[in-house]
């Protein structure tokens, strides 16, 4: 099978640029948001009900589901997949959930039609365990091409013990896809400038905004209340039956984490082995999201600069790390009146700019390619590098077309979470907080954060916490360098799960688990062992 080529942006975290709305953090449900800490009430269907909107700051209690199946869920259920043959050996097929799980069927809508892949378990001296699903992230990162990937790449002894399977979540990829903007908008899109510094700025942002969120009312309004973490992750309870599991093991990154924690929080006695690899902490808001995420890509290219002045090519000097923080300020500012060619139509702005460099910061081996082009665009004048690590970020082929990456990652964020901010006027307050978490990126991310605000559904999540107890141990990695999720969430996650365990890798990059090249035979070993065996690694664990 052909090895499937996995885009930064999807096996890691789609937030920076106009679509940003802060990682997206916390759980909410279509059919209804998490419960408080007290009785959780539920639905026919046995949604989880809301008590406490967490507008104080405060953080609720994401309560499990009653274990038994509701009878209006349970033709979902029974469900037979029908497997047919899918990538040179492989097994494709499709399932359906209900739209709203608070009034499953025709009442509620109707149903979605989700894809999934599978590679079966290649038995190769082990005994099967089971399927492992994985999700590489995003919100809107497709786990179908993941586990494409994960069925190559993944080592050969988990591979003989696990069918690996990926379902795309709703709203992403191949099943029922949010739609928002034709690819010439979406260019024009990703161009606005991100960090404007007078009212006309402003007010070309916010109707670029506004502008993203009317269309993707017109194109998916009836799924924007029906993609939410809460939701996914009860699709994903699903697949586990239709898969004749008992228990969901479950590998996920960046975003994922999320998504399998949630999991684990609402069905925390099906729970089988779970790695969150690049850990994502609920309990925090928008705001606190999007602030400390900008303080992660400040330590990450603070560590690409460090490496960069030791070397004489260096196109950002061979001085201090300030020095050359300071350089690339000069550099991003100089795009917006004197936009570089790129040998494209487009022509690189500081909007195209930050975006390519930020791309480069989730895997350090890219680092010789940030170097490259940031050399060529500022001692040439040439932007074409930076574009093109910018459409990689926002997954943009050579043929001008875009995934529906940012529409799937907006959708989930402005559900999961209330807006970072309400308006400029906000945004304004919140800049300087932003701006010390990173001199380079923070206004971009604060800006970024007005996505939502506009949003044409409201949200239906708040922060919580998620203690899942009663499920087995559960495995968390983080990476103490990590651009997108900084290691402080997955110390947090960890903390907050009952079973939590904490594995650290001591490194640069985004998520640790399989990095090929660049990773770290420690972590492998740990996480391969807990996947064969259940056994966590010892606390404290420090990989390099």
């Amino acid at each position: 099978m052909k090895r499937t080529r996995i885009s930064k942006a999807v096996a890691a975290l789609a937030v920076l640029g106009l679509t940003a709305v802060g990682v997206v953090g916390c759980s909410s449900s279509g059919s209804s948001p998490t419960a408080s800490s007290g009785d959780s009430g539920s639905s026919a269907s046995g949604a989880p009900s809301s008590t406490d909107t967490a507008s104080s700051g405060s953080a609720t209690t994401l309560q499990p589901l009653p274990t038994a199946i509701p009878a209006d869920l349970q033709p979902y259920y029974a469900q037979k997949l029908s497997w047919q043959g899918c990538y040179s050996g492989d097994q494709c097929s499709t399932f359906k959930v209900p739209l709203d799980y608070d009034h499953p069927g025709a009442a509620g809508g109707g149903d979605l039609t989700l894809s999934v892949f599978r590679q079966q378990a290649t038995g190769q001296g082990v005994p099967r365990i089971g399927s492992l699903l994985v999700n590489p992230g995003g919100p809107g990162g497709s786990a179908v091409d993941y586990a494409r990937y994960a069925a190559t790449a993944f080592p050969a002894v988990v591979r003989a013990a696990y069918d690996i399977v990926g379902v795309d979540p709703r709203g992403v990829a191949r099943s029922a896809p949010v739609q928002c903007l034709t690819d010439a908008q979406m260019d024009t899109y990703t161009q606005v400038d991100t960090t404007p510094t007078d009212q006309a700025g402003v007010d070309a942002l916010v109707a670029a905004d506004k502008a993203f969120a009317k269309g993707c009312q017109q194109n998916s309004g009836k799924l924007l209340a029906h993609v939410s973490t809460v939701d996914s992750a009860r699709d994903m309870d699903v697949l586990r039956a239709l898969l004749g599991d008992a228990k969901l093991h479950y590998l996920g990154k960046s975003y994922g984490t999320f998504l399998g924690a949630t999991y684990a929080g609402l069905f925390p006695s099906r729970v089988g082995t779970m790695v969150l690899d690049g850990a994502m902490n609920p309990s925090l808001n928008a705001q606190q999201l999007n602030a400390q995420q900008a303080g992660g890509f400040q330590v990450a290219f603070d560590a690409f600069a460090a490496d960069c002045v030791k070397r004489p090519s260096c196109p950002l000097g061979t001085g201090t790390v300030q020095q050359a923080d300071a350089k690339l300020d000069t550099f991003f500012k100089s795009l917006n009146s004197n936009p570089l060619p790129t040998g494209d139509p487009r022509k690189l702005d500081e909007a195209l700019g930050m975006t390519g460099v930020i791309s480069a910061m989730y895997d350090s081996t890219q680092w010789p390619d940030l170097r490259l082009a940031l050399a060529d665009a500022i001692n040439n004048g040439n932007g074409q590098g930076l574009l093109s690590l910018s459409d990689q970020y926002y997954e943009r082929d050579s043929g001008g077309h875009y995934s529906n990456l940012m529409y799937a990652n907006a959708a989930v964020n402005c559900l999961d979470l209330p807006s970072a901010a309400a308006g400029p006027d906000q945004v304004r307050q919140q800049l300087p907080t932003y701006e010390k978490s990173s001199p380079q990126f923070g206004a971009s991310l604060a800006w970024g954060g007005l996505t939502c605000a506009y949003w044409p559904v409201a949200a239906t999540g708040a922060p919580h916490v998620i203690p899942a107890k009663g499920a087995p141990p559960i495995l968390v990695v983080g990476t103490t360098r990590d651009p997108a999720t900084p290691y402080a969430w997955a110390q947090g996650l960890a903390a907050q799960l009952d079973s939590g365990t904490l594995l650290t890798f001591d490194g640069d990059g985004h998520t640790a688990y399989n990095r090929q090249p660049g990773g770290s035979a420690c972590i492998d070993e740990a996480v391969n062992l807990y996947l064969l065996q259940g056994t966590t690694p010892t606390k404290g664990t420090v990989c390099h």
